[in-house]
């Protein structure tokens, strides 16, 4: 049947079109632009609790302050010196830094970790700060929002759709905004431009990525570091940065350039490297929770994400989700409820039950839409474990359910209590910083850590290959 789009829809296009443009900050030029500057702040103010709880805040006073510290000082000389800037490490290890809208900035530990001085971090600092400034994110909230009017215009979606990605979309990804090459390559101009002007070497942010670079290609280009994933890297980006810094340092007196290795090295010394045991972690296919004291099996091939609010799993077709989170209620008939209401689902079927002695309930559920083909199915554990009552659900679409049933049931029912001390006092891996004793190459400093693999991962780490001289008194990096 034919649709016809209505009038006061196009108008308001036309109207956005026309009477939303805004100066950008960094070109000068007019951007179209449906945020303010007051939104923008009322953006980051909102998503940064969220965030938070997301994630986890790092727990090392002395790196909060060192970033917070830096990057205060280079927000001074940015293009928006009057936002209210802030600056965290989140308790990730994922690879990572992301900004958001009104001055929201955020390392992880885990590309802490892969720093190797002062002058790299500032480089990445800065690139960040970059899309702020050159308000990226904005602009892409604004383009989103015409795509959006578009959309509803024309009547393509329905209004049920939003329900139904609730559940498939819950995960990181949703916090990290994804830039074309041309905001890309700006932010990198802005990080060296900023780094610079605050006393850094820009050159050490072209290193930076040629560090990222090499952990891709030791995986088989099958885990990008989320840094790449999230920001397009054109083949020759670490040429343009190296290119953009010479022609900075020519504006500026070169010698006064720092890096700062040492003194970066010996902060980090001890950082949590890889997943921290205690927030869970995956052994042989299993999920262990040390604190929490429970464990449960998970599916092979099967991607996990752990996060202090919820642990997330699904297949690499992305057709089905399962997560684990906390429910509320004081008992499993109060649980059940809430979930029910929380996801907008119908119930199909419920029982009560024992998981390994534990009380339960089981649901199937529904979640309804005007076409029975793009409604949702969830099968849904609640269980009762000390203070607690865990909500286990898996959902997909009502036509790949019955594939995907024993999968969520096998999970599911596979909860069970954590008693092996072997799980429960696993201690993290972390990042600890020795002093080269006689001089060699890397490999010779670092001894036997390991098979090739790990020895490469560990070279990497230091931002060196493994035949790279290294001299008496040079501090390097090892993982205990």
């Amino acid at each position: 049947m034919k649709r016809t789009t209505p009038l006061a829809a196009i108008m308001l296009l036309v109207y956005l079109l026309f009477n939303s443009c805004a100066k950008n900050p960094v070109t000068g030029k007019n951007d179209f632009m449906l945020m303010s500057k007051e939104q923008e702040i009322a953006m980051g103010k909102q998503s940064d609790p969220e965030i938070k709880a997301f994630f986890g805040v790092y727990e090392d006073p002395k790196l909060q302050a060192f970033i917070n510290e830096k990057g205060q000082q280079m927000a001074a000389i940015s293009h928006r010196p009057d936002l209210k800037y802030e600056f965290k490490v989140v308790d990730s290890p994922v690879v990572n830094a992301f900004a958001v809208p009104g001055g929201y900035v955020y390392f992880t530990r885990g590309i802490m970790a892969y720093f190797n001085n002062e002058a790299e971090f500032a480089g990445v600092l800065g690139h960040e700060i970059g899309h702020i400034t050159a308000r990226h994110s904005a602009k892409q909230y604004s383009n989103a929002q015409i795509a959006q009017i578009g959309l509803l215009a024309g009547s393509v979606i329905s209004p049920e759709f939003a329900q139904v990605a609730d559940i498939a979309s819950t995960g990181v990804q949703l916090l990290f905004l994804k830039f074309g090459r041309d905001a890309e390559s700006q932010s990198d101009k802005l990080g060296v431009q900023y780094s610079t002007k605050i006393g850094y070497d820009a050159q050490e942010m072209a290193g930076f990525f040629e560090t990222l670079d090499r952990m891709r290609e030791q995986s088989g280009g099958e885990e990008v570091p989320t840094f790449l994933s999230t920001h397009p890297d054109p083949a020759d980006r670490e040429k343009k940065v190296a290119k953009e810094a010479a022609n900075w340092k020519k504006k500026t007196d070169a010698a006064q350039l720092k890096v700062n290795r040492d003194s970066y090295l010996r902060m980090i010394d001890g950082i949590v490297y890889g997943d921290d045991p205690k927030q869970g972690f995956v052994e042989h296919n299993v999920f262990y929770h040390p604190e929490l004291k429970f464990q449960f099996p998970v599916p092979s091939q099967w991607t996990l994400q752990n996060t202090p609010q919820q642990v997330q799993m699904a297949p690499s077709d992305g057709r089905a989700v399962m997560m684990l989170t906390l429910a509320q209620g004081n008992d499993l008939e109060a649980a059940a409820r809430t979930v029910l209401q929380q996801y907008q689902l119908s119930v199909v079927d419920s029982r009560r039950t024992d998981v390994n002695g534990l009380p339960a309930v089981v649901m199937v559920a529904d979640q309804q839409q005007q076409q029975q083909e793009q409604g949702v199915r969830a099968l849904v554990y609640l269980i009762q474990y000390g203070q607690n009552i865990y909500n286990l659900m898996g959902a997909s679409s009502l036509a790949d359910f019955n594939g995907y049933f024993q999968v969520f049931q096998n999970t599911m029912a596979g909860f069970s209590v954590l008693n092996d001390p072997d799980k429960i006092n696993r201690q993290p891996r972390r990042v600890r910083i020795k002093t080269v004793q006689q001089a060699g190459t890397l490999a010779q400093a670092l001894g036997n850590r390991g098979d090739q693999k790990k020895m490469d991962e560990l070279a990497t780490l230091n931002g060196m290959a493994l035949n790279d001289r290294v001299e008496k008194g040079m501090l390097i990096k090892v993982i205990e």
